[in-house]
């Protein structure tokens, strides 16, 4: 705000008034000077804004200073809050193989689908895309003689055991077609099953399910062929396998196990190693985050009507560039703010909730993948009013605020939200593209 200060401009020097003059005339002559003085302070406190109430007071020369037009837009008023750019929170790998640890990757390495998280007994724990856990081994199951023939009800759910009960038929896991010969194909004789009865181990069972469907999908993107992608595991896509298996210089058996693969959700950034290699592998061997930087800011409990998900905010970073980020999840459970009382309700008023934000355009990052930033959110906003800047208001002598117009008019005004270094305004008086004055 800038206070009204009227400059008069100095009186003339004048020689000493003569004496006053007798009689009639005398005495008129000092009511025409007497008349005069009283106009000129009239004008001077018209000038002033101190006549009337008005929207608009009467004209005064006009003074120096910068002339800006009144805009009309929007006006937001943004709130700065601190938070942290970083990966997230690192979350152990569900490591399930068994044995040795033989090899770990790099912190802040990046790994895609097919490549290797780490190896245990010198075998590669592959990363694979996908939300359904590896919960059992992926294969062919040989089917023994007396669960064909009293028809096994696990084949529905595509649960079968690890193998047959009489011993026939080829290891657990072998495709038929990769079978010894004699071994028992589907009606054959082979080797016999030892009861005297002649009869063999049919065909390996197919194995079906949603987790069936989540591989074969990732071994047909890793480019291997000769198989359809669905729900089944047939003879077909035990031969990929094979392939595959042999490409990570594995033995070809057809069946995956259920610790030779770890799923997520896309790529992964590794974090943290739990323990060196020499170690037993378990769940805490190794971390990772993903690889798309976010900042997470921890929100007053008291005053997060902001974070919304899906509310655009900017993000300002050490260097000074800003980038623009999303709300992407809100906490549900507060926290004790750092630094908090230690009384319980200092520490209840002082609670905070965690605010994720992601930045769908990385490179407006930079190079930096951690450190403090100030993330900036709209509080309030007001569209399509008048506006001007805040130095262009005047204080009014009758209370309120006006604008000097560019003729020199006081014009008296409402101020709404101020935001930016600007104000909203209104008044009869007031339109857009009306020049007014910045006071000096």
């Amino acid at each position: 705000m800038a206070e009204t200060v009227t400059h008069l401009d100095d009186a003339p020097e004048t020689s000493p008034a003569p004496p006053p003059p007798h009689g009639r005339h005398g005495r008129r002559t000092a009511l025409v000077a007497s008349a005069v003085v009283l106009v000129a302070a009239v004008a001077v406190i018209g000038a002033l804004g101190l006549g009337g109430g008005g929207d608009e007071g009467p004209s005064a020369p006009p003074r120096s200073g910068s002339v800006v037009a009144v805009k009309r837009g929007n006006l937001a008023e943004r709130t700065a809050v601190d938070g942290r750019l970083g990966y997230g929170t690192e979350i152990p790998l569900p490591v399930k193989a068994t044995g040795t640890v033989t090899w770990l990757p790099e912190q802040g390495e990046t790994v895609g689908r097919g490549g290797t998280l780490l190896r245990v007994d010198d075998r590669p724990v592959v990363l694979l895309y996908g939300m359904l856990p590896m919960y059992r081994d992926i294969g062919l199951t040989p089917r023994a003689p007396d669960q064909e023939a009293a028809g096994d009800p696990q084949d529905q759910q595509g649960q079968g055991r690890n193998g047959p009960k009489n011993g026939a038929g080829p290891p657990a896991g072998t495709p038929a077609s990769a079978a010894p010969d004699g071994a028992g194909s589907a009606g054959g004789a082979g080797n016999g099953s030892g009861d005297g009865t002649g009869a063999t181990a049919g065909a390996p069972r197919e194995l079906t399910g949603m987790d069936v469907m989540q591989f074969e999908t990732n071994l047909a993107a890793l480019g291997y062929t000769g198989f359809t992608v669905d729900e089944r595991f047939t003879a077909a896509t035990a031969r990929a396998v094979m392939r595959w298996q042999k490409d990570l210089g594995l033995p070809p058996t057809g069946t995956v196990g259920v610790g030779d693969v770890i799923y997520s959700s896309g790529r992964v950034r590794i974090g943290h190693a739990g323990v060196r290699p020499g170690a037993e592998a378990g769940e805490n061997v190794l971390t990772f985050t993903g690889t798309s930087r976010k900042v997470v800011v921890d929100a007053s409990a008291a005053d997060a009507a902001w974070a919304v998900r899906g509310t655009d905010v900017r993000v300002e970073l050490p260097d000074g560039r800003t980038a623009l980020g999303r709300v992407a999840s809100v906490g549900r459970q507060a926290a004790a703010a750092e630094g908090g009382g230690e009384d319980g309700g200092s520490q209840g008023a002082n609670a905070t909730v965690p605010v994720t934000v992601t930045v769908e355009d990385q490179a407006s990052l930079g190079r930096l993948e951690s450190g403090p930033v100030t993330v900036e959110y709209v509080g309030r906003e007001v569209k399509d009013v008048l506006t001007v800047p805040v130095s262009a208001l005047v204080a009014l002598a009758e209370g309120g605020y006006g604008l000097e117009t560019e003729d020199g008019r006081f014009v008296a005004v409402r101020t709404g939200l101020f935001a930016d270094g600007s104000v909203e305004v209104s008044g009869s008086a007031v339109r857009a593209g009306m020049k007014v004055r910045i006071p000096e």
